[in-house]
């Protein structure tokens, strides 16, 4: 059975910095894109970065550019998401998935997800 398992969600206050891992098993993803996305109550899903199969390219949504870092090794079948300077409105639960066809930033895309980690950043 493929699975994807996200963890290292938590409450944090503004400012503080949080490492989710995804960890898949089941099969090897490494030749897959792998991607994170969020998603806040009362809202759609949106992407938040996206690694390609060899980690040679990297893909932010702009609203995390340059806090939040996405990193994968391949050996371990994990992916990561480094997230630094933490704001209230980055409260979500955030979903790892894998296996896209077509657009990496689109959720529809992906076919294989985990069960999502929850994270709190408190003001």
């Amino acid at each position: 059975q493929v699975q994807l398992v996200e963890s290292g969600g938590g409450l944090v206050q503004a400012g503080a910095s949080l490492r989710l891992s995804c960890v898949g098993s089941g099969r090897s993803f490494r030749s897959s894109v792998m991607g994170w996305f969020r998603q806040a109550p009362g809202k759609e899903r949106e992407f938040v970065a996206a690694i390609s199969w060899r980690a040679e390219n990297t893909y932010y949504a702009d609203s995390v550019k340059g806090r939040f870092t996405i990193s994968r090794e391949s050996a371990k079948n994990t992916v990561y998401l480094q997230m630094n300077s933490l704001k209230p409105e980055d409260t979500a639960v955030y979903y790892c998935a894998a296996d896209p066809v077509g657009s990496y930033s689109s959720p529809t895309v992906y076919h294989s997800w985990g069960q999502g980690t929850q994270v709190t950043v408190s003001s």
